[in-house]
């Protein structure tokens, strides 16, 4: 069980109409993204902390070496399909209210973290990352999986920011399509071991959202001496 403060988290995110369309649209697309889900979680072990987990469709995709998963999601609607998810799952998972600038649980607590298609969400990026360090033990692994700026042509690019500046937050539950998360992985203390960049969807036109990276950080060792 997560070690939670002795109030409960509030809900700090409520977009119940676009969540609804989220939960649906996630699970038509689960064929493309479903593979880059498992590679994701691929060899995890021991105590994870999922940010941002939606409506849970990671959760079926845990290794069995993995002793717990404590999953963060803010927004009430995704919270409780995440819930159902959960209780599906072959290992066991504890969905829990609260934001990822400030996480309800213990300093040092996990062994593991993982960000799903999140960051782009996320309304203070160095200060969720900051949590993530800080309930991550020394020499932990964090697991990414994000969308975010285009890095060939600045056409591209400038749509994004345009997008980010106007309409596309307001439609999309806060979700920003050009920032950077290798960057901010790297601004926040993490070390960065491996990433590979991909589109998705993999053919046919490019979207503002389809400039993706997945890999694997690391809380330095040196934080816990």
């Amino acid at each position: 069980m997560p070690s939670l403060p002795s109030r409960a988290a509030k809900d700090t995110v409520h977009h119940p109409l676009f969540a609804r369309f989220y939960a649906w649209q996630s699970t038509i697309s689960e064929s493309a993204i479903g593979p880059h889900r498992d590679e994701l979680l691929a060899g995890l072990s021991g105590r994870v902390i999922e940010i941002g987990a939606g409506n849970g469709l990671n959760f079926a995709r845990y290794p069995s070496t993995v002793a717990e998963v404590v999953a963060i999601e803010p927004e009430s609607v995704l919270r409780r399909l995440a819930v159902e998810a959960a209780l599906r799952a072959d290992v066991p998972v504890d969905v829990v209210p609260g934001a990822a600038e400030a996480l309800p649980v213990k300093s040092e607590a996990f062994d593991a973290a993982v960000l799903s298609l999140v960051l782009c969400s996320v309304r203070d990026v160095p200060r969720a990352l900051g949590e993530l360090r800080r309930v991550l033990r020394p020499g932990g692994e964090l697991r990414f999986f994000e969308h975010g700026r285009a890095p060939d042509g600045r056409g591209m690019q400038a749509v994004q920011r345009g997008l980010d500046r106007t309409v596309w937050p307001r439609l999309f539950g806060g979700c920003h399509v050009g920032r950077e998360p290798l960057a901010a992985l790297r601004d926040a203390g993490f070390e960065v071991t491996s990433y590979r960049r991909f589109l998705v969807p993999e053919r046919g036109p490019k979207l503002p959202s389809s400039y993706c990276v997945l890999g694997t950080a690391r809380r330095p060792v040196a934080d816990g001496t």
